[in-house]
């Protein structure tokens, strides 16, 4: 792996694949490429993603009350440290975690200089990201009619992107209300700064057949082309986006299925 040298911070388009094929075993990656790993939870459990795990991760696994969401929680973790030892060849067992301040995690060990990554998780599904040298951020929600509620975009959406919404046909507003969700969301993963940020602060695409992008961004300006957006089709009934930090050079994103 390389560094990428001098940053500067333009918006250049990035070509993405539409369709998920069985990712490598060896994986490498440049600072010019992103990958996006597709986790079925559902489908992936083994006991190497159980024993990978560490004291803490499996305490935190415990404390879900339904065993669905333990084994969601323990095959996502695990299958993050799968995914993650095959770029630096090492055993799932010998990651070492920290997190920043707000929470963001990062890998501790010497040979992931450089190597960055990001997870979320919903229903049946995870998705991890992985880059060198440039932030990212992915988040994937099951759309769900009980959570997009006028009352959740008045208090998390921006005035913008709120009009935007009502104004749309109706059988297209749960479809707009997660895209506009899972844009936010991954956003704020990439940069790493949890609540802290203000998501009325600033606006995104949301209308079905939209590109997606940030509009505007009333805390910076430069935001707006700093990152570049995709949607993610993860599957029937969910909504997936993923935040690129952008600079000079374009970012290929390949998207891979995990294989049990």
């Amino acid at each position: 792996m390389h560094g990428l040298g001098t940053k500067q911070i333009l918006k250049v388009a990035t070509t993405i694949s539409t369709e998920w094929t069985a990712g490598p075993l060896a994986p490498a990656i440049s600072d010019r490429e992103v990958h996006v790993w597709k986790v079925d939870l559902c489908g992936s459990a083994s006991e190497v993603t159980h024993s990978c795990l560490s004291a803490d991760e499996q305490e935190r696994a415990a404390r879900f009350h339904f065993r669905k969401d333990r084994e969601c929680y323990r095959i996502a973790h695990g299958s993050l440290r799968l995914i993650l030892g095959r770029y630096l060849d090492l055993a799932p067992a010998e990651l070492h975690f920290g997190q920043t301040e707000f929470g963001k995690p990062f890998l501790t060990n010497s040979e992931a200089s450089g190597l960055l990554f990001n997870m979320s998780h919903s229903g049946d599904f995870a998705l991890i990201a992985v880059t060198h040298e440039r932030e990212v951020g992915v988040d994937v929600e099951f759309m769900r009619d009980g959570f997009a509620t006028d009352e959740v975009a008045e208090n998390f959406f921006s005035v913008a992107e709120i009009y935007t919404l009502t104004g749309l046909e109706p059988h297209l507003r749960m479809r707009a209300f997660f895209n506009c969700w899972t844009r936010k969301e991954a956003y704020v993963k990439a940069r790493g700064e949890g609540l802290s940020m203000p998501l009325d602060q600033f606006d995104v695409s949301l209308a079905p057949g939209v590109p997606a992008t940030m509009l505007n961004n009333r805390l910076d300006e430069m935001e707006t082309s700093r990152w570049t957006f995709h949607d993610l089709a993860v599957a029937p009934e969910y909504a997936g986006a993923l935040a690129i930090e952008s600079f000079s050079s374009p970012a290929r994103v390949s998207c891979y299925s995990l294989s049990p």
